[in-house]
């Protein structure tokens, strides 16, 4: 079977790239080991949340993704709160001051990912979607790339997508070299019923013991991401409900009053990871499969959205330039992302040893820089800029 494009990994990066070059007159093949599971029929709650960005949501939308999620289970976000380890160095970011309706929306990744695939299966003759399906090798040729699956069917195609996910085996495959580092740390993710209104205020605290968020979900429901020490997070994990809510609510200055928990909490390690390349002749790699940064800023899966937004921009008004996998096209996609990428990268990276350095000298400075900054309306709107995209 011959296709331009395999794309191999149908999460939401991957499957919002198909569905931003369902009109391009490529043929698409998604590959992808499962479906999203069916939405439950209840009331219940995913633990694991999204913020989008302003600009993200309107690529999702412009996809006819964000139409297809229900409305009531979308919470925007009006303002931000940070504060630091010393109970009192804080700074706060407004809608209302950035110019804007919403810093962000938060969208459970269930939702998100039963209506890309929604997009995906009413798309045109030329997208196909490969599902379940596992690779087992992919061979690399001058005009064009062979992806074997493990049924034995064969996949030749102009161009390799790598959106599978962190772990990349399509990067494996192409001996592309990456940086990486272990921060110790587990992504604790958990939700709760509070007992005062967030008034669609977003909540952070750089702790001691790690960075905490509260985000705002409907009817007074926050979402708890806690990164902390992998010891922490598993002490915390098998704590009884009633009294992890009491360690979250304790943590959190009361901010929220008592809490109670919707979701158990689950854990996933956190690690930085630096990919040398995102291009190769005949492969692109996007989403996780390009970039791993520490969740602290919440911009993970912005990251990868702008990956997709900029490369179907690309391969969408590629002109006269018949084959979709040429390098020099491909370069471009490379050359526009790389410094959005590296930016992220570093301020993460950055922010995650600050305030992990027990210091006194270096928590000092921290605190009073985070402070200083909260005066400064202009650093702020700078800041938050990058954010919104």
């Amino acid at each position: 079977m011959k296709y331009d494009i395999v794309v191999i990994g149908g999460g939401l990066v991957g499957a919002s790239l198909v569905a931003a070059l369902e009109d391009s007159g490529l043929k698409i093949a998604l590959i992808e080991t499962r479906e999203p599971a069916p939405l439950p029929q209840d009331e219940s709650w995913d633990s694991r949340v999204y913020a989008i960005s302003p600009g993200s949501a309107t690529l999702l939308q412009d996809l006819g993704v964000w139409q297809r999620m229900e409305a009531a289970r979308i919470t925007p976000v009006y303002d931000m709160a940070v504060f630091g380890d010393d109970n009192s160095a804080q700074i706060d970011f407004s809608s209302y001051e950035m110019g804007v309706s919403e810093l962000a929306f938060i969208a459970e990744n269930r939702q998100l990912q039963t209506a890309v695939w929604d997009v995906l299966q009413s798309s045109n003759e030329n997208v196909e979607i490969v599902c379940p399906a596992k690779c087992t090798s992919i061979v690399w040729h001058e005009s064009h790339v062979e992806v074997q699956l493990e049924d034995g069917n064969l996949l030749e195609t102009a161009l390799v997508v790598g959106a599978d996910g962190v772990n990349s085996w399509v990067r494996q495959q192409a001996g592309i070299d990456v940086a990486r580092h272990a921060y110790q740390q587990i992504g604790l993710v958990a939700n709760f019923s509070a007992q005062h209104s967030h008034r669609n205020i977003a909540h952070q605290w750089f702790r001691r013991d790690g960075v905490l968020a509260l985000l705002p979900l409907p009817d007074q429901r926050v979402s708890m991401v806690w990164s902390t020490t992998e010891e922490h997070a598993n002490l915390l994990r098998d704590l009884p409900a009633a009294e992890l809510c009491q360690r979250v609510a304790e943590a959190s200055s009361h901010t929220l009053g008592d809490l109670q928990l919707v979701t158990p909490p689950v854990g996933f390690p956190l690690n930085f990871v630096h990919v040398r390349n995102l291009v190769k002749p005949r492969l692109v790699l996007i989403g996780d499969a390009a970039h791993g940064i520490h969740p602290l800023a919440g911009q993970g899966v912005n990251l990868g959205l702008r990956d997709t937004r900029e490369l179907a921009a690309i391969l969408n008004a590629r002109g006269l330039q018949t084959d979709c996998g040429d390098f020099m096209l491909l370069r471009r996609y490379e050359c526009a992302r790389k410094e959005d990428i590296l930016a992220l990268e570093m301020v993460t990276d950055g922010l995650q040893k600050l305030f992990t350095n027990s210091n006194p000298t270096v928590a000092r400075l921290r605190n009073f820089g985070l402070e200083a900054t909260n005066h400064l309306p202009l650093i702020k709107i700078r800041l938050m800029q990058h954010a919104l995209n």
